[in-house]
């Protein structure tokens, strides 16, 4: 069982995530555990505080660095107790390594996931070097915290779990596996509006077929992410 914890300043950001597609259904299944712990809860400051000004000026505010050491460190210490001795601390921050699909089969292969939301300027610099092993961005672009990244990566590595997707063709042949963008599908009716299901599709020539699949994945992937073509074998 793969077990999933995630540190947040907003612990109700995450309250349906558990009720919908193949996240209910893994932990139905006991193939995930996902643990929601609030960062408030840590904190020694009598006020709740989490947060406090950055030395040297700017703006902002910077994630202080005893709640996240403490909250790492007493997730780490609970999972020990039951036997999980292997734990990847992940920082979800826009200064991390790009998150793509290669990350993410990595990421399901792991015991135990600890995910801590940054939010606000970030973070202070020592929670990386006292207990973060990876630092993750899913873009490069700007959200106002962690959460939504948690989320996507959540969604991204409990897809890959043994056992959750029914068809694992469905996983083996998709968007960016060998660096390609998917091909197009069609179903029913088999004419809409005068646009038409592709003739080859409905050949029953499996080798055309999927020669025509790989034909339109090499052409997806030229004309929407280019920067993958040269990466292709």
């Amino acid at each position: 069982m793969l077990i999933i914890d995630v540190i947040t300043i907003f612990p109700k950001f995450f309250n349906n995530l558990f009720d919908f597609g193949v996240i209910k259904e893994a932990i139905a299944k006991e193939i995930c555990k996902i643990n929601i712990y609030d960062l408030r809860s840590f904190t020694i400051d009598k006020r709740k505080k989490v947060d406090d000004r950055p030395y040297g000026g700017g703006p902002g505010m910077v994630f202080c660095v005893q709640p996240i050491d403490s909250a790492v460190s007493y997730i780490k210490e609970k999972n020990k107790e039951m036997g999980i001795n292997s734990q990847k601390v992940i920082l979800l921050s826009p200064s991390g390594k790009k998150l793509n699909q290669k990350m993410l089969k990595d990421l399901s292969k792991e015991n135990n996931l600890i995910l801590i939301c940054g939010r606000y300027e970030g973070v202070d610099e020592r929670v990386k070097e006292l207990v973060v092993n990876m630092e993750i961005s899913i873009g490069d672009y700007i959200l106002t915290g962690g959460e939504i990244p948690a989320m996507v990566i959540i969604d991204g590595v409990v897809r890959l779990l043994e056992g959750v997707v029914g068809n694992k063709n469905s996983i083996v042949k998709e968007s960016f596996e060998n660096n390609l963008l998917d091909y197009p599908q069609y179903t029913r009716p088999l004419v809409y509006k005068g646009l038409k299901v592709p003739e080859v599709l409905l050949s029953g020539n499996h080798k055309e077929i999927e020669k025509w699949r790989i034909e339109k994945a090499i052409e997806n992937t030229k004309k929407n992410r280019p920067d993958l073509i040269d990466k292709t074998v």
